[in-house]
Formats: structure tokens, C-alpha cells, sequence
């Protein structure tokens, strides 16, 4: 494991979309040893953070930032080994940033394990990739204005051929679609919780899949996926060089 032991060190380490089994190998070696597993609330599957034998485990939810910070100083001060895990990657809406900033301020470094993001879960429950020739060569990841965010610029970011997927969005699908500059038959899907049990993908086109995602009462850990990529073999894509 890299790193220096008689360093203080707290770990950041992305927990994946969702499904325990989909944690990187060096993720599921550190919540293994770890002796203090802070974890980001319902965001992170329970499974996951039950399967961990560190004894002490503490849900972040609610807790303001010193909090968070004065606990994983506390007991890296102790020479505790201490997890703190994230949905996904945490470089994605991670809010990490502030974490580490009052961190190093403390003299303790941060070592980051990267993460599965349910954008990725997402594409694979969709069947399709971002990126198929003759349809996309960018994928964009954005996401609505709303309590924490003033503006957006979700107008001048679809007038690109993208595929676009939107974070933090599932209570504002109505107010996103409305503000696209694509065509409304612009292929949409949405995908609840990708990769958990209960996973739930929608499709349709921008003009109906905020409604469609209305009636099956998605309201929350939902991803926005638009873009003819969506349709994956359907897409109108050419064959790659790769297979020339």
C-alpha cells in the first residue's frame, strides 16, 4: 500500500456507484484495515460500509465541515488508520476540496483512491458507450442550478454534439430539458441508482423524459443522460478504426 505509515494520513477512497462488488481492489484492501470509516450517508450502499470491520464507523450526513475534519484529525492524531468514503469518485461532486484544504492545514496528507462513477454504471446499464464514432467524441458532465448552484450554462453547453449527463438534477429534469438547445427528439434516458438492486432505466427524448421519470416517481439518485448515444447500437454510429 503506498504511503508512509508514520505519516498522518487520512484516506479518501471512492465507494463506486452502488454496487458493493464494483470498489477498486486498493478501496476494498483499505476499508479492510481501516480502524475509523467515515461514510457519506445513504449515498454509499450500506453493504458496503456493513462489510467493513473497522470499529468505528460514523454516517456524515448532517455533519458540518469542522466536524468532519476535527474527527478524522482526532484520530489520525491517534495513528488510526482512517477511511473517508465517498459515492462514486469523489473527484465527481465530491465536495472534497474543503476537506483537504483544512486537512493540510493540520500537516495531514491526503492519499485519494478513485472510484467507479454512476456516469459510467449509468452507461453500462444503458448498454452503450459516450463515444461512439460518428455520434459523440465528447462526453459533458454538468450539472442544474439549484440551492447550491446560482446558474448554469446547460443552454450554451448543448448546442455542442455531445453527450451530456447531469448530476444533482432528479428534482429539476423538467427545468433542465426546458433549457436544452438540442431538438426535443434528442434521444434522453434516466437511470436510478445504476448498479444497485433496485436500478430503474427510462428512456424517450428530451420532450417527454422529464414526465416519463415524473410518473415512475423518480425524484432523487437519478442520472440525466442525453444524446443519440443514449440509443447505443441504434445510434447511427460508424465502425471505429480500431476494427477496420
Amino acid at each position: 500500500m503506498p504511503g508512509n505509515d508514520r505519516e498522518q494520513v487520512v484516506w479518501f477512497v471512492g465507494a463506486g456507484p452502488g454496487d458493493p462488488d464494483l470498489i477498486t481492489v486498493r478501496g476494498r484492501a483499505l476499508l479492510d484495515r481501516a480502524d475509523v470509516l467515515l461514510y457519506a450517508g445513504s449515498l454509499v450502499n450500506p453493504a458496503l460500509v456493513a462489510s467493513s470491520p473497522a470499529p468505528e464507523k460514523v454516517d456524515s450526513w448532517g455533519m458540518h465541515l469542522d466536524e468532519i475534519v476535527n474527527l478524522m484529525a482526532d484520530r489520525t492524531a491517534k495513528g488510526k488508520t482512517v477511511v473517508r468514503l465517498h459515492s462514486g469518485d469523489p473527484a465527481l461532486y465530491g465536495s472534497i476540496v474543503e476537506q483537504i484544504a483544512d486537512l493540510e492545514k493540520r500537516g495531514i496528507a491526503v492519499r485519494i483512491v478513485p472510484g467507479v462513477s454512476s456516469v459510467f454504471a449509468a452507461a453500462a446499464a444503458l448498454t452503450t458507450e459516450y463515444t461512439p464514432r460518428g455520434v459523440s467524441e465528447t462526453l459533458i458532465v454538468t450539472r442544474p442550478a439549484g440551492k447550491t448552484l446560482e446558474a448554469d450554462h446547460i443552454a450554451g453547453l448543448s448546442q455542442f454534439p455531445a453527450t451530456m449527463a447531469f448530476f444533482l438534477g432528479s428534482d429539476h429534469f423538467s427545468d433542465i430539458t426546458k433549457k436544452l438547445s438540442c431538438p426535443p427528439d434528442t434521444p434522453a434516458a434516466v437511470v436510478f441508482h445504476a448498479s444497485w438492486p433496485d436500478q430503474q432505466v427510462i428512456t424517450g427524448t428530451v420532450a417527454d423524459i422529464a414526465q416519463k421519470a415524473k410518473d415512475a416517481g423518480i425524484t432523487r439518485s437519478a442520472l440525466l443522460i442525453v444524446g443519440r448515444a443514449v440509443q447505443g447500437t441504434r445510434s447511427g454510429y460508424k465502425r471505429s478504426h480500431l476494427y477496420s
